[in-house]
């Protein structure tokens, strides 16, 4: 069920058809598909693949920040070895976010998630008490 939004974000592609680019730009979506006219306005990831990409980034690099300042090295090269670390690691952030949000976009799409409303309270429950409209 979730192979073909996850295949086709991963391709940077439409959810639906899996023809249309989702991209106009770096992180900006299309309004909608080229391809079958998918509205591209429906869904917002917001910053969840930020965390999504920001957290495995992490994992990935802290053992370099934890290991890094233990090497005997020379000060020319310690400089030369963080900025290489962080060129790395701001590269690999830049490159996951793309497919990141597509995928997360795409099961958002095929899944109709959105915002929760209180407005439907009558057939999921009732609001808290001391809620105000």
């Amino acid at each position: 069920m979730y192979e073909e939004p996850i295949r086709r974000g991963l391709k940077l592609r439409c959810a639906r058809c899996g023809e249309g680019k989702l991209f106009r730009a770096y992180l900006k979506f299309n309004d909608e598909c080229p391809a079958c006219g998918q509205d591209f306005t429906v869904a917002d990831t917001a910053d969840g693949p930020a965390f999504f990409v920001g957290f495995l980034v992490m994992i990935l690099f802290a053992p370099f920040y934890f290991i890094l300042p233990m090497l005997p090295l020379p000060l020319p090269l310690m400089i030369g070895a963080w900025v290489l670390l962080l060129s790395m690691m701001i590269g690999l952030a830049l490159f996951l976010l793309p497919p990141f949000k597509a995928v997360l976009f795409n099961l958002q799409v095929r899944n109709r998630a959105e915002e929760a409303r209180w407005e439907s309270t009558g057939k999921h429950g009732t609001p808290p008490k001391h809620w105000k409209h």
